[in-house]
């Protein structure tokens, strides 16, 4: 595609993919390893739960003010700045490892710091992405985003259980590495990812943040977005985190588990392959409906049958559409939002969407702990399903159009040039 030819030669934003690729592989091993670890450690379902929930704490804790920092300071320097973190934070689990003094509270609390770093590190990025990509190559950047993510989950947790099998703190040295390549890579970057004119003056933290949250409450279609995006992403994530706690209580070893994420990930470069194609061809608002029932149908086979190979199809299957799906709200938010409030309508509609996340592990535990397996995987199916109604009977979301279509929505001067 010629979005594609044209984002490859665009040296800032293939420093910037290849980076984050890589560290994303990093970050992702380090989070499948995280529940594992801590499982061995103790032997317990919610243990390993609260690892994972940890992370997720510290990132939507972060978003808020992060999203202030990146309408304030200079991008490149808040994404160095969140690199740099991470290499301190996993050399700390690696050294602590090679020496035999690993502990489960050491393990929490960098599962905790590098969520933070995460929720700093996202905002920033998705501000920067408009001055380093013109509007028409949006969609497509953001698509090949979504495709990193996925090839992280493809490489990441089969590298992972195969590093975790050899030495337990081999998995954070590599992601130590990882960052280290980040940060370089970040530090090569030649566009001015500085605050707009507009946003360079200095204002009250709590200000500058409600004026982001008043300007996302006030659009009908981003109000039902994130109240869907929450409930879903609670749903999702714990169906998900239940279906790996039921394989790892069954006895399946790691490298197996490793291959479930690994297939999800093939399914989801695939699906981000395909969604410049879909967003361009498909109404956004009719997509995102779709993204909402995508799941329901998967929940059936991975109920009645505890094997990797159902998990790993049923899990593969969902995120086919979902990369189209993120792609395109994305792309419509960051095009209707003025650029000296990217940072904070991201963090906002990230913040709200994301803060149901850290229960979904905790949720997992305890309903396969007291309700077992199936009638665990059922009940959150039928809770997908409640959720899926809330875009499937909005009209603001059903009538958002192509991106074609989308001028008579966008704020003017919404999305910047990339700098020559």
């Amino acid at each position: 595609m010629p979005a594609y030819r044209t984002l490859a030669r665009n040296h800032d934003f293939r420093a910037l993919w290849i980076g984050q690729t890589v560290s994303e592989v990093g970050s992702r091993m380090s989070m499948f390893v995280f529940p594992l670890l801590a499982y061995l450690l103790t032997g317990s379902a919610l243990v390993a739960a609260a690892a994972e929930a940890l992370h997720l704490l510290g990132l939507a804790g972060a978003l808020l003010p992060a999203g202030v920092l990146a309408d304030r300071v200079d991008r490149r320097r808040i994404m160095r700045a969140a690199s740099g973190a991470g290499v301190c934070l996993y050399s700390s689990l690696a050294i602590a490892g090679a020496l035999g003094a690993l502990t489960v509270p050491h393990l929490m609390v960098v599962a905790l710091l590098t969520g933070v770093g995460a929720g700093v590190f996202m905002p920033a990025e998705i501000a920067a992405l408009p001055l380093v990509v013109t509007r028409e190559e949006l969609p497509t950047a953001l698509s090949q985003n979504q495709a990193r993510l996925h090839v992280a989950a493809l490489v990441s947790a089969p590298l992972g259980g195969l590093l975790l099998g050899v030495l337990r703190w081999l998995p954070f040295a590599v992601d130590a590495v990882t960052f280290a390549f980040s940060w370089v890579l970040l530090g090569r970057l030649h566009t001015d990812l500085s605050p707009t004119s507009a946003s360079s003056g200095r204002r009250r933290p709590w200000a500058e943040l409600a004026e982001g949250v008043r300007f996302v409450w006030s659009r009908p279609f981003f109000r039902v977005l994130m109240m869907w995006s929450a409930l879903t992403n609670l749903a999702v994530n714990a169906l998900f985190f239940l279906a790996v706690l039921r394989l790892v209580g069954s006895g399946t070893d790691a490298v197996h588990i490793g291959l479930v994420e690994a297939v999800a990930g093939a399914a989801g470069i695939t699906g981000a392959v395909l969604a410049p194609w879909l967003v361009e061809r498909l109404a956004t608002g009719h997509l995102t409906v779709a993204i909402a029932w995508s799941f329901v149908p998967l929940v059936v086979p991975m109920a009645l049958w505890n094997e990797p190979l159902v998990v790993a199809a049923a899990l593969g299957t969902g995120m086919l559409l979902n990369p189209a799906g993120n792609a395109g709200i994305a792309s419509y938010r960051i095009a209707v939002t003025p650029p000296e409030l990217v940072g904070r309508v991201q963090s906002t509609s990230q913040f709200v969407s994301m803060s149901a996340m850290p229960l979904a592990p905790l949720l997992a535990g305890v309903m396969l702990e007291a309700w077992g397996g199936s009638a665990a995987i059922l009940a959150l199916g039928a809770f997908i399903v409640v959720v899926a109604c809330l875009p499937t009977f909005s009209r603001s979301v059903r009538a958002v159009p192509r991106p074609a279509a989308w001028e008579r929505f966008v704020a003017p001067g919404a999305v910047a040039s990339p700098a020559a």
